[in-house]
């Protein structure tokens, strides 16, 4: 009976410690969107061009854990010509920061440079 008594004396310290752990939170993904305005000279094809790219550059660095895009269909008209817009998403900021000087991003941004009139870039880490 006395082992009984001294096992449930130490039940409420398990269950409090239990309780009382701290939870290492999740880390936030760190978005980096990207919304380009072409010059008005360029093409269909050209525009398509850096679409394609965009996309392949997104399998090409490890960093990049998930991107999306799309074209504006606002009815709003307060896109001020911007028409592409590209949400890549990382772990953390290290992840940008291998992505930023990557060869691979380079040549992107040297592919892009002749059709594009303005770009607009915002970085943010996610919130909930």
């Amino acid at each position: 009976m006395k082992t009984l008594i001294c096992l449930l004396a130490f039940i409420p310290f398990f269950v409090m410690a239990d309780h009382h752990e701290e939870s290492k939170p999740t880390p936030s993904p760190y978005r980096h969107i990207v919304m380009f305005k072409f010059k008005d000279n360029a093409t269909k094809e050209q525009t398509g061009m850096i679409e394609r790219e965009f996309i392949a550059l997104s399998k090409k660095i490890a960093t990049i854990t998930d991107f999306e895009w799309g074209t504006n269909v606002s009815p709003e008209n307060h896109d001020q010509g911007f028409t592409h817009c590209f949400v890549v998403s990382f772990k953390d900021k290290a992840g940008l920061e291998v992505y930023l000087p990557h060869k691979a991003h380079k040549a992107f941004v040297a592919t892009l440079l002749p059709v594009l009139d303005k770009v607009l870039v915002v970085d943010f880490v996610s919130q909930k």
